[in-house]
């Protein structure tokens, strides 16, 4: 059977578990329905009006209470229930008395009615003047630097998949979806609202959320994990409803296992969940390294995106003629390696179900520019080519649950490019991951590219992620391409096991990728290797020292081989880490390099270094400025041996809060390199000005100057989200090329207006 029918009987079979599964839910669910039906994972459920019981062992489970009539979400408690409605509270500390009651008291409500959701949180603050709170840009991970309160739903209650949403004081919204228990996809995006607010003693937060924009099994009264966390930013302290081991770290909240049990929920009954997001897009474009060169084109286009609910649990999606002018410019990097850099996917349509896609334990949205394992899928290998944009004619994606099983498919036609040489193509994938144990996973995937009029390229594979006890994860994975005009060993693998744990951490990974391996829909830096990995970490806490809350001490060696046994690459490092009681932390390392390289390697314009082995040694140390101040950021210094020479480097990437809605975020990287085959300097200097005048509004710019490439990039945006899941944007981009140093000429600039409105049926 071709690749092609395959996959026509993958939609098939998916299509029908959908209609299948739908069915079986319109009917009385048999488990996670209701009580009567599930095994609570806790204590039993509170008593009206009691609304949290807690047994000795710290698990908890409260009940949501049903509001007659919607709450008013203002951030301001003068409804009525807040009286009648005892809080929950009685937050334990994560951190730095892990297990003691935490400092500062915070209350909690939870309610809903047949649309929505709502958490509200009063935080007491014995210090409210010290209280951080200077970012409202929706999705910025400087919420997480503020003083925060987060929420995480366990809707399945199955202690892997959910939802997490964060807010601050000034009402700044950040979400995102949860799944492997505790793997959050921060670039997700769903309609919810937050009303602020302040009060003598404190801030308050008033969140709702629709049923709409949450994944849940079936409907009537269910039983959902859920856990709350609140971050007092100014001492530093985290605490949570639930208690959440150190280890874990402040996205702990999201490992559902030792969440709290929350009953009494009752969603609307089981409705089509349509959605319907026409753009309009208007652009003024000038390229004069297009062929023919364009001066001030004016175009304009029609899009739309559609989302069909087949169950509430399992989403279809479809684009047509998408088009992601709105999305910022990636932030320039220096490349002084021999291999690819990595770039993250920022596409709104990509993001959604995007950890859904992740194989073999590697997580796209937090891979290191260092790591060897192949990524199998790579959603940024569809509609770019060569650095340039390929238009995406339309496509389809179903998400989702059923049952036991994850399910990931995913198909999308791209049209031709000149500009960026590229052929029109169909890329097409297909994941599916089971439940097994209690928090492990099997799966299974398989990747399809096929160029019109070109070779096709296959990628298929099985991998499983074993969770054991608290702090034991294996990961492993086995995958094959098939590409016609290739021969040789086609295949990869890999084994790691990480154990990490709060006092110590071990941690061993071998990897294998064959000579013809190809995942042409993936993301791979090298081939024809062998890697072996081992690093030890011991971290404890000194009592004594009232400043500091934690060492670090970790020693790792990572080995290369070709696959004829022959060394290429060997880093040996020791480090050395201080985390600081006021958020702020240190580390140093010295690393000792082996690097083989088998053909001459130009690192810089006319330096060329010679075929041979080199080993070299460097010294490096960052200092991480917290959040809780106003200038902040990291700070890093190098210094040392760089292959037939020498190299001492310098950075700075922080954040300057000049008001709570205007900020400054420069970054500034130098590396001066002395090799006996030539003397240069790499400079990378950029700063990103944002204003925000609401949490729905800002207007930001970047500006980018990169010397390796001598080129000047500027990127203005305009967005206004006027209603939930509706947005304006206005983008100016410019591209320069500084000529090293010299006048600079212009490549390229466009001004896009791009208008959306969503529509929820």
């Amino acid at each position: 059977m071709s690749i092609g029918r395959l996959f026509g009987c993958a939609w098939c079979a998916l299509v029908f578990v959908a209609l299948a599964s739908d069915l079986a839910f319109a009917q009385p669910p048999v488990t996670g329905g209701g009580p009567a039906e599930t095994i609570i994972k806790g204590p039993p459920a509170p008593v009206p009006p009691e609304v949290i019981v807690r047994d000795q062992g710290g698990r908890v489970t409260i009940r949501a209470v049903r509001l007659e009539e919607p709450l008013n979400v203002d951030g301001r408690l003068d409804e009525a229930v807040y009286q009648r409605m005892p809080p929950v509270s009685d937050f334990i500390q994560q951190e730095p008395q892990a297990g003691q009651p935490a400092t500062e008291q915070t209350d909690v409500w939870l309610f809903y009615d047949d649309r929505n959701v709502y958490i509200t949180g009063r935080m007491w603050d014995s210090q409210p003047d010290r209280i951080i709170a200077n970012e409202m840009r929706r999705d910025n991970f400087n919420i997480f630097q503020n003083d925060n309160f987060a929420v995480a739903f366990d809707t399945y209650y199955n202690q892997r998949t959910g939802f997490f949403f964060q807010t601050n004081a000034l009402g700044g919204l950040r979400e995102a979806q949860v799944t492997d228990e505790g793997q959050t996809n921060f670039d997700w995006d769903t309609v919810w609202d937050v009303g602020p607010g302040r009060f003598e003693g404190g801030w308050i937060t008033e969140i709702v959320i629709p049923f709409k924009s949450l994944r849940y099994e079936g409907a009537g009264e269910q039983v959902w994990g859920v856990n709350f966390r609140r971050i007092v930013r100014w001492k530093n302290e985290v605490s949570t409803l639930s208690p959440v081991p150190p280890s874990y770290g402040t996205g702990g909240v999201a490992r559902f296992s030792t969440g709290a049990t929350l009953v009494g929920i009752e969603p609307p009954p089981n409705s089509r969940n349509i959605e319907l997001k026409p753009s309009l897009i208007s652009d003024v474009v000038t390229n004069r390294q297009a062929t023919p060169p364009l001066e001030n084109d004016v175009g304009a286009e029609f899009g739309f995106d559609a989302k069909y609910g087949l169950t509430r649990s399992l989403i279809a999606d479809f684009t047509y003629n998408t088009d992601f002018a709105q999305v910022e410019a990636d932030e320039q990097q220096v490349n002084l390696s021999r291999f690819s850099l990595f770039f993250p996917e920022k596409r709104e349509f990509f993001l959604e179900g995007q950890n859904l896609f992740e194989f073999g334990g590697v997580r796209s949205g937090s891979f290191s520019r260092a790591s060897e394992t192949p990524i199998v899928f790579f959603s940024r290998r569809i509609g770019l080519e060569n650095g340039q944009v390929v238009p995406i004619q339309a496509g389809g994606r179903l998400t989702g649950r059923a049952g036991a099983y994850s399910i990931g498919v995913l198909n999308i036609r791209t049209g031709e490019s000149e500009l960026a040489e590229a052929r029109a193509t169909n890329f097409s994938v297909v994941r599916v991951r089971r439940d097994i144990l209690r928090r492990s996973t099997v799966g299974m995937i398989v990747t399809h590219r096929a160029p019109s009029g070109g070779i096709d390229n296959d990628v298929y594979g099985l991998d499983t992620n074993l969770s054991f006890y608290q702090d034991i994860e294996i990961n492993a994975y086995y995958a094959r391409s098939h590409t016609p005009d290739r021969e040789g060993d086609a295949e990869s693998y890999r084994g790691d096991f990480n154990y990490n744990a709060d006092r110590y951490g071990v941690r061993v990974q071998h990897l294998k990728v064959g000579d013809a391996f190809n995942p042409e829909m993936g993301f791979l830096r090298r081939s024809d290797f062998r890697e072996n990995f081992a690093s030890l970490r011991f971290s404890p806490r000194p009592e004594l020292i009232p400043a500091i809350r934690k060492f670090s001490y970790q020693a790792q060696l990572d080995s290369i081989v070709s696959s004829s046994g022959q060394l290429e690459t060997r880093a040996a490092q020791a480090q050395f880490g201080i985390d600081f009681e006021n958020g702020d932390t240190f580390d140093a390392d010295y690393t000792e390099n082996y690097d083989l390289l088998r053909e001459e390697f130009e690192i810089a314009d006319q330096v060329v270094l010679p075929v041979g082995g080199y080993t070299f040694g460097e010294f490096n140390a960052t200092y991480n400025l917290g959040g809780q101040r106003k200038i902040n950021g990291r700070i890093t210094a190098s210094r040392g041996q760089f292959y037939s020479g020498d190299r001492t480097a310098v950075g700075y990437n922080g954040r300057l809060q000049v008001t709570s809605q205007l900020s400054l975020e420069p970054r500034v990287d130098v590396n001066w390199v002395n090799l006996p085959e030539g003397i240069f300097t790499t400079k990378l200097i950029s700063t990103r000005v944002t204003y925000t005048a609401s949490p729905r509004m800002f207007v930001g710019a970047l500006i980018q100057y990169n010397s390796s490439n001598d080129a000047l990039t500027t990127n203005i945006r305009f967005r206004w989200e006027y209603d939930p899941g509706s947005d304006l944007f206005v983008v100016f981009s410019e591209g320069r090329d500084t000529l090293g140093n010299g006048p600079t000429v212009l490549q390229n600039r466009g001004l896009v207006v791009k208008f959306t409105r969503l529509f929820r049926l």
